[in-house]
């Protein structure tokens, strides 16, 4: 058996140095080491060796295994390391190059125009407040003075998810359960996305960005409504700018108005911005209505109050220019890569 073995580790070394790829290795493997193999015959064969020369030829046979599968490997490990090696000479790629350049991320439009604004109305010592985007008629109505078939409901095209609950038509839905829950004085920001049922154009989409600032507290008056627009607005722009009100309704305060700007782009001359009047649209405004407090559980006979709200796809259309409000969720890097900040 001794010979025999010793004809096998010859025949191994010889056809060992023939192998030059993955497969042939494999296809050694399988013929010295396989089920049909020779070392599996010497198994067989250890049977019908004396005993007392079993011991021997058995650690013979080991041996033999333990060297093909040592060489194997040994072959294995440098086949691998010529086939990367030609891999990349194959790909042409040079690994000595720099590595790409990482591009800094940066804020969506609509977050740094958020952002901006918090900022300004919290150093006025106003906190941040939110709320459920699916909220009940409720909150988002009945609480707001828009009594069942109230004609002002249909100002709001509304997404119903059932006969009473609903997609928030405006963040006004935090008010009310900001008086149930905390009592004057109160001074708040309201914001988060709001949603309508309407046809997506260039100028409207089926949800926009949402910031609301209310005050309430004794004697709170129209001319603090003023100052605390003038001021927010003298701050967002970062210069004085030209302010217009006018008289407008909304059921939730009374007397209420729009605000104004005079327009950014042509500077009050005109243009298509400003649809040539001179003038931009950018808030509604007005005296919390008594009702309103009332069902909020706030004493309308001792405490009075202000709200105003803006759409921050209209504040960034007007200062950026931007032409079509369905650029802000498109996700379109080259629409996105021209914003630095606000």
């Amino acid at each position: 058996m001794q010979q025999s073995i010793d004809q096998t580790r010859q025949q191994f070394l010889h056809d060992i140095e023939k192998v030059h790829t993955s497969t042939d290795l494999e296809e050694l493997k399988v013929k010295f080491l396989g089920r049909k193999g020779p070392i599996q015959d010497f198994m067989k064969q250890l049977k019908t060796v004396e005993s007392d020369q079993r011991r021997v030829a058995g650690k013979l046979i080991n041996d033999l295994k333990v060297f093909i599968t040592d060489q194997c490997a040994e072959k294995e490990s440098r086949l691998i390391s010529h086939e990367e090696n030609l891999q990349l000479e194959s790909e042409g790629i040079d690994i000595t190059l720099p590595g790409r350049k990482k591009f800094i991320g940066r804020k969506h439009p609509l977050t740094a125009a958020m952002d901006q604004m918090v900022d300004i109305l919290m150093g006025m010592g106003f906190s941040v407040q939110t709320g459920p985007d699916i909220d009940t008629d409720y909150y988002n109505f009945q609480v707001l003075n828009f009594p069942p078939e109230h004609p002002a409901r249909d100002m709001h095209d509304t997404f119903y998810i059932s006969p009473h609950v609903l997609l928030r038509t405006h963040t006004s839905n935090i008010q009310a359960r900001v008086m149930e829950q905390h009592k004057p004085p109160i001074r708040i920001i309201a914001l988060g996305k709001s949603y309508r049922n309407e046809t997506i154009t260039a100028r409207s989409h089926v949800f926009f960005h949402q910031l609301e600032a209310v005050y309430i507290d004794k004697n709170a008056t129209f001319a603090d409504l003023l100052a605390t627009l003038n001021e927010f607005l003298e701050k967002l722009f970062n210069k004085k700018i030209e302010i217009r009100y006018r008289p407008s309704y909304f059921p939730f305060v009374e007397p209420g108005m729009e605000v104004d700007i005079s327009c950014l782009v042509c500077e009050g001359k005109g243009c298509s911005m400003c649809k040539h009047s001179g003038w931009l649209e950018i808030a509604g405004a007005g005296m919390i209505h008594p009702e309103v407090l009332k069902q909020g559980g706030i004493d309308s006979e001792s405490f009075s109050g202000f709200a105003w709200g803006m759409g921050l796809e209209r504040l960034v259309i007007i200062l950026k220019k931007v032409q079509d409000i369905r650029l802000f969720s498109e996700n379109d890097i080259r629409f996105l890569n021209q914003f630095t900040s606000l």
